[in-house]
């Protein structure tokens, strides 16, 4: 048994050896190769073929100029770092998660959650020290502390408890959520979690939250609601004392395209209407974007919205009526 577990972990490392050193080169003769892992060509031939079924497209080349080479593939296989290059890698991905790139920090975020799975504890000291000294510049997103980001992101992946301390109310409080996913939108990253002092779903932006904590203490899963939506219908709308929806005449996308997302929810209403979601402090300020937008629209809710169009409209059109002042 001990002989058997020998040998395969032997094989294993082999096989490990000889991805890294094709990945280091464009091109290895059979010889060469195996000269650098001291066996036969027979057996690196072997360890081709064990690469082959992992799913690594290596390729073999016949006659002068020929060898082995690691080819694109058709799926993306696991990749092989050495610690210089897993640092790197978590170093970039933690300037793109927590930076000002739009698009670019969920799907780091993303990747970064799973290298952080299989990153040796001895480097993550190193991984810490220097993302500390990355920083940007520009547009965009806020900024938010990479340390913040990834404990909730090991939160969200291990399914435990946090906690943080939040503005709410002209007062800071300690909050305890069951968090669940976190959202990047085009200005801010957010964090859906169940809120366990309120009973109730709430979002979060990361860039108020303090004292940031995950406790070991693990959550059985709830029924989520969608992410992505859930945030969105809070930032446009729930947050603000005032709600509104129209009926657009114009097609979602063109309207999407006119109103950012972090304002209004556009839904769908066949092929050229859709349904705008907003809020603001004031009704007339929101009644007044809509028309701004340049396309007929009807107004679903609420009925005093209606009464406003009205005010608004006699109002318009008695300043369009009234006769030109004569100059002095």
């Amino acid at each position: 048994m001990g002989g058997s577990s020998g040998g395969e972990r032997g094989t294993t490392e082999r096989v490990l050896t000889l991805l890294g050193l094709l990945q280091q080169r464009q091109v290895w003769t059979g010889p060469e190769l195996a000269s650098r892992l001291g066996v036969t060509p027979r057996t690196v031939r072997r360890d081709v073929e064990r690469l082959r079924a992992l799913g690594y497209p290596v390729h073999a080349g016949q006659g002068v100029g020929g060898g082995y080479r690691l080819g694109p593939g058709q799926d993306l296989p696991p990749l092989l770092l050495d610690d210089e290059e897993a640092i790197a890698t978590a170093v970039s991905l933690l300037a793109g998660a927590g930076g000002a790139v739009a698009g670019a920090g969920d799907a780091a975020l993303r990747a970064l959650t799973k290298l952080d799975r299989v990153l040796p504890t001895r480097l993550r000291h190193e991984v810490r020290a220097l993302a500390g000294s990355v920083e940007s510049f520009g547009g965009g997103r806020a900024p938010v502390d990479s340390e913040v980001l990834m404990t909730l992101a090991r939160a969200c992946r291990d399914e435990v408890e946090a906690g943080f301390h939040y503005p709410s109310g002209g007062e800071v409080r300690r909050r305890r959520v069951e968090p669940y996913r976190l959202v990047a939108s085009d200005r801010r990253w957010y964090l859906l979690a169940y809120d366990l002092d309120r009973d109730d779903w709430r979002s979060f932006r990361v860039d108020r939250m303090t004292d940031v904590s995950a406790r070991t203490w693990r959550f059985r899963p709830r029924t989520v609601p969608d992410a992505a939506t859930y945030v969105q219908e809070s930032v446009a709308s729930r947050v603000y004392p005032h709600q509104a929806r129209f009926l657009v005449h114009a097609s979602a996308d063109t309207v999407r395209a006119q109103i950012p997302a972090s304002a209004a929810v556009v839904r769908r209403r066949g092929s050229e209407r859709c349904e705008v979601l907003s809020g603001a402090g004031s009704l007339d300020f929101v009644l007044m974007h809509v028309v701004l937008l340049g396309h007929d629209f009807e107004v679903l809710a609420p009925p005093e919205l209606r009464r406003r169009c009205r005010v608004l409209a006699e109002r318009l059109l008695s300043a369009g009526a009234a006769p030109d002042s004569e100059e002095p």
